[in-house]
This record gives structure tokens, sequence and C-alpha cells, in this order.
């Protein structure tokens, strides 16, 4: 491992390697959903997001290697909200070879840059309660839990 890493907009010839990154999103995240598909999940319009000006795609590199990921999209808020859009921050995935090395931190400092560039003031992002990990990473960079979303599967 390459002890500079470097992050960078992603460009459309990296999106090969983010849609097997995608794929290991949906891998990681099956376990914590049950109600994920067990064939043909696609959860990015990874073209659409980079040809978004609201919007953009990080990737954390080793040299030539992607080993991170996250976007960042403006969305518009709820209208009884203080503010009209935020930025969502979504697609965050590191490598498990590269985990526990900040290299998340270091992609939501440059997506946090980004919506503050954009003119956002609010940023969210979602997680799994059971990803503690993901938790006190995002908890690391100032994101203070806000919302549990509730479900309920009935019988048919």
């Amino acid at each position: 491992m390459n002890n500079e890493i470097t992050i960078r907009e992603a460009v459309k010839s990296d999106i090969p390697v983010l849609l097997q990154h995608e794929q290991e999103v949906v891998k990681a995240e099956r376990p914590m959903d049950p109600t994920i598909r067990d064939r043909g999940v696609k959860y990015y319009d990874l073209d659409a997001l980079m040809e978004n000006p609201r919007a953009t795609v990080m990737v954390a590199c080793d040299g030539d290697k992607i080993v991170a990921t996250g976007y960042a999209l403006e969305k518009p808020a709820r209208t009884y909200l203080d503010h009209e859009t935020f930025a969502y921050l979504g697609f965050m995935y590191t490598d498990p070879e590269y985990r526990g090395k900040g290299i998340n931190g270091k992609i939501v400092s440059a997506l946090q840059d980004w919506s503050t560039n954009a003119g956002l003031t609010e940023i969210r992002l979602h997680v799994y309660t059971e990803n503690e990990p993901a938790i006190r990473a995002y908890e690391k960079k100032g994101f203070k839990r806000h919302m549990i979303e509730m479900r309920l599967r009935t019988e048919s």
C-alpha cells in the first residue's frame, strides 16, 4: 500500500471499478437488510451522477487503484425545514484492506468541501443501525444520529 492516498473526482473510465464497488456495497448491506433482492441489484446511476452539475462522485486512490468511493447529490428538502436543499451522501465504500486508515474521512471531507462550494449547508446520509463502525466514522466527522427508520413486513 502506498502511503499517499489521493482523493479526486471520478471519471467515466472509473465506472467498471465503481460498478464492482457498488456490488461490494450491496453484499455488505444484504445481511443488514433482508428486503434487498437476491440478484440484479443496482443502487446508483453513476453516469447520471457524473453528468449532474449538482452532484459529484469522489474516489480515493492508492496509486492507480481506487480504494474508496462516495458521492454527494443535492436533493430537495422537505418544505417545513429551514433549508430548501441539502447534500445527500451515498456510495460510501472503502476496500476492506484499507479500512481503519481514515480514508473514508478524507472522502467525507472532500464531499463536505464540494457541498460548501455548492452553497449547501445541510449534509445528510443514511447508515444501517447495525453498522457501528460506519456510525463511529461519521460521528468523528461531526455527524449526529438523527432519525431511525422503522419497518414492518406483514403477511399477505
